[in-house]
C-alpha cells in the first residue's frame, strides 16, 4: 500500500512509540508485507529465521524485535511486537470506514453498468462501463473493476485475507490494506470469493472466465485468457500466467507459479510450479502422461501378484 504522502522514519517511530536505528529523515512511502515490498516501503519481521530475507529485500525500513546490524541504506524500528505495531500503522493509514447505503456515495460506476437488486458497493470502488453485477454481489472497499465485466449472484470481492499468526493462546490477524482488481471482459461465476491483497493487489487479468464456487486467495495474480472451473481453490501469493486452464476442483498451493498455457485436469492438486504448456493430473499433480502410465501400471499389480503367489491367493479365498 502506498501512503498518501511520504513520512520520515522519525514520524513513523513516534506513531508507534518505538526507538529507531537509522537516518531520522529517511522517507517511508508505503507499507507492505514481505511478499510485496518495493523501494521506500516499510515491512516487519519478528523471527530470526526471516531476518536476512527482510534485510535483503527492497524494503527501506524494517520493524524488528531486535537491534541488529543492517545495510547502510536501510533503517530499523525496534519493537516489542512488530506485527502489532505494523497492524496499528495499517489501521491508521487505511482505517475501516462504515458504509450506510447499498451503494457508497464515493463509488464510481461507469455508463451502462447494471446493478441488480441486493448488490452492495463499498467505499471508493471503481466500476467501468457496461458491466453486469447480479443480485447480492458484495464488492468491498477500494476494489477496481474494468469494462464489460459480468459478476454472478452472491459473489464476494475484497474479503479479508486468511492470514493469521499463531500466538500462545490466540491467533493474531494481519490487517489488510490491499485491493482486488478485475480487468476488462472478465466473467466471474456465482458464489465465488476473491480476497483482497494483504498489502498489494489480487488481480484477475483480461478475458479470464471463472465458473461457480471458486476461491482466490490474497495477492494472487491470474493472467489473461484463463479458464477456471468450478470449485477451484487457489491459495494466496500464487501467480497464474496467461492462457492457463484449471478444470473443476483443482487445488493450488501458495507461492507457486502456474506457467503460461498450463492445463490442470479436474480434481488435481498442485504443490509445485509447472512448466509452460504442459498438462498435469493427480494428487500431487505431475505431468499427465506419466500419471496415466503409473495408474495403468498400478491396475496391473493384482494380476502380477496373483501370478507370483498363486497358492497364497488360493488360501486367502478359502
Amino acid at each position: 500500500m502506498k501512503l498518501d504522502k511520504p513520512y520520515t522514519l522519525k514520524d513513523i517511530s513516534l506513531l508507534i512509540n518505538a526507538d529507531f536505528d537509522g537516518d531520522p529523515g529517511l522517507l517511508i512511502s508505503g507499507l507492505n508485507e514481505i511478499h510485496m515490498v518495493e523501494s521506500g516501503d516499510l515491512t516487519f519481521v519478528d523471527h530470526p529465521k526471516y531476518y536476512d530475507r527482510a534485510l535483503n529485500s527492497k524494503a527501506t525500513t524494517i520493524i524488528i524485535n531486535k537491534k541488529i546490524e543492517h545495510p547502510n541504506n536501510k533503517a530499523l524500528i525496534i519493537s516489542n511486537d512488530p506485527l502489532k505495531d505494523y497492524n496499528s500503522l495499517v489501521k491508521k493509514f487505511k482505517p475501516f470506514k462504515k458504509c450506510d447505503t447499498p451503494v457508497s456515495s464515493t463509488a464510481q460506476i461507469g455508463e451502462g453498468t447494471i446493478l441488480q437488486p441486493g448488490v452492495f458497493i463499498g467505499n471508493h470502488v471503481k466500476i467501468g462501463s457496461n458491466c453486469l453485477i447480479h443480485s447480492n454481489v458484495s464488492i468491498y472497499d477500494h476494489c477496481i473493476i474494468g469494462d464489460n465485466v459480468i459478476i454472478h449472484a452472491n459473489t464476494v470481492l475484497g474479503a479479508d485475507p486468511y492470514y493469521f499468526q499463531r500466538r500462545k493462546n490466540a491467533f493474531i490477524k494481519l490487517e489488510p490494506c490491499g485491493r482486488v482488481i478485475i480487468e476488462d471482459n472478465v466473467e466471474i461465476g456465482a458464489l465465488c470469493s476473491i480476497d483482497k491483497g494483504v498489502s498489494g493487489d489480487t488481480i484477475i487479468g483480461k478475458e479470464t472466465k471463472m465458473d461457480n464456487h471458486c476461491q482466490v486467495g490474497h495477492d494472487t495474480y491470474i493472467g489473461k485468457n484463463c479458464l477456471i472451473g468450478s470449485h477451484a481453490a487457489i491459495a494466496g501469493v500464487t501467480r497464474i500466467e496467461d492462457d492457463v486452464i484449471l478444470w473443476g476442483r483443482v487445488a493450488i498451493n501458495k507461492d507457486i507459479v502456474i506457467a503460461k498455457g498450463t492445463i490442470i485436469l479436474a480434481t488435481s492438486a498442485i504443490n509445485k510450479s509447472t512448466e509452460k504448456g504442459k498438462t498435469y493430473f493427480g494428487i500431487p499433480a505431475r505431468e499427465s502422461r506419466k500419471m496415466w502410465k503409473e495408474i495403468a501400471a498400478i491396475r496391473r499389480l493384482p494380476g502380477i501378484i496373483e501370478n507370483f503367489y498363486p497358492n497364497e491367493n488360493s488360501k486367502n479365498n478359502l
